[in-house]
């Protein structure tokens, strides 16, 4: 029912009626003739307001009219934009934050990335496969191993800033943001020594490159500006059939490293490529445990890798080594004439890891598992 203002020209009219508790709701003729009467009030009362409006000030109408304008094109700006996809890590050895940033750097958000997928009770399952591992071997040098596990949420969180693994922080590993060639001089030397196998099949896979497609196989990377490409051969532990078959040289000669890392989720191979103009943003790896090799393959003018604050050139048909659990970025400010920079990467084992704990890592954090 709805509320009139009484009329002073119209004295016969009264306000609307309420039926008696004692009448029946069946509908009457005098609940008919009220009901009539409240809806011309009603219209009296929707043109008394329309004349309102149209007496108000000109300058008000115009200032509601231009708010109402600019709250449309807000509405219509943030529809148009897409949404980008960022994320944290700490699953299956990241928890992802889902649709938010951290340190810049942008994740994906592919459910089979270990970066990028976000698992409740990390630890807990950590603890229980470190347990199934030692019942078929043996606790024998697990104690680092069972520190890390058992007190992990206090080292990822009292880190300091320049370094933070964000799945998995083994204790007492010596930390440094670069390591010498001698940390593993043997991967080191074979690496350089097969330094024209690996460029060339690189040059081979290359020349698939197009202006209108991505080549199979490569895969395209988050950056804030420039373009950055992955070849995977071994991405997360796991190996990539296709790409090894292009690649079939640069793929036995993982298996002659000593130290690569090919059994667990920490373990990658890959080509990696940077477009001049091409900023890769801070972020920081996911463990302490590994120590990763950059074996230079073309290397341009005006790139650097930072890490842990510490610039580093790259050189053509030699290995850098460095901790990516610090905070890291890489860039590639050469001229365009010069072309890209391409690196062979892959992940070699911190030289502190004993070869009973590898063993441990290697089942613990087994893909899949």
């Amino acid at each position: 029912m709805v509320w009139v203002p009484l009329r002073t020209t119209r004295t016969d009219r009264r306000a609307p009626l309420r039926a008696p508790p004692s009448r029946c709701p069946t509908m009457s003729l005098e609940w008919l003739m009220d009901w009539s009467w409240s809806l011309d009030g009603l219209r009296d009362f929707i043109a008394t307001g329309i004349q309102s409006f149209r007496d108000c000030d000109a300058t008000a109408l115009a200032a509601v009219a231009c708010l109402l304008l600019l709250f449309v094109w807000y509405c219509y700006h943030v529809g148009r934009e897409q949404p980008r996809a960022y994320a944290t890590v700490n699953a299956l050895m990241q928890s992802a934050e889902a649709n938010g940033v951290q340190n810049g750097y942008v994740y994906c958000h592919s459910p089979e990335c270990v970066r990028c997928t976000h698992h409740d009770g990390l630890n807990q399952k950590l603890y229980h496969n470190l347990q199934e591992y030692a019942k078929r071997y043996s606790w024998s040098g697990m104690g680092r191993i069972h520190k890390g596990i058992r007190e992990q949420g206090r080292y990822l969180n009292s880190r300091p800033s320049i370094q933070k693994p964000e799945v998995f922080f083994l204790p007492d590993l010596p930390t440094m943001p670069y390591f010498s060639r001698d940390a593993q001089k043997h991967d080191v030397e074979l690496l350089e020594r097969n330094f024209q196998t690996i460029l060339c099949e690189f040059e081979t896979l290359y020349k698939a490159f197009s202006n209108c497609s991505l080549p199979q196989g490569w895969k395209m990377n988050s950056t804030p500006s420039g373009e950055w490409f992955t070849f995977y051969l071994v991405n997360q532990g796991m190996c990539v059939p296709r790409n090894c078959r292009r690649c079939p040289r640069t793929y036995r000669l993982l298996g002659s490293l000593r130290t690569c890392i090919g059994n667990n989720v920490f373990g990658n191979a890959c080509i990696s490529v940077l477009s001049p103009g091409t900023v890769i943003a801070e972020h920081y790896g996911p463990t302490n445990i590994r120590i990763r090799c950059h074996l230079g393959l073309k290397t341009p003018s005006n790139c650097e890798l930072v890490v842990g604050g510490e610039p580093q050139c790259w050189a053509e048909g030699r290995c850098l080594l460095f901790d990516d659990s610090f905070l890291h970025t890489a860039f590639h400010e050469g001229p365009p004439e010069e072309g890209p920079r391409v690196v062979f990467m892959v992940d070699l084992w911190h030289p502190n890891v004993a070869a009973a704990e590898r063993q441990a890592l290697d089942f613990i954090f087994a893909p899949g598992r």
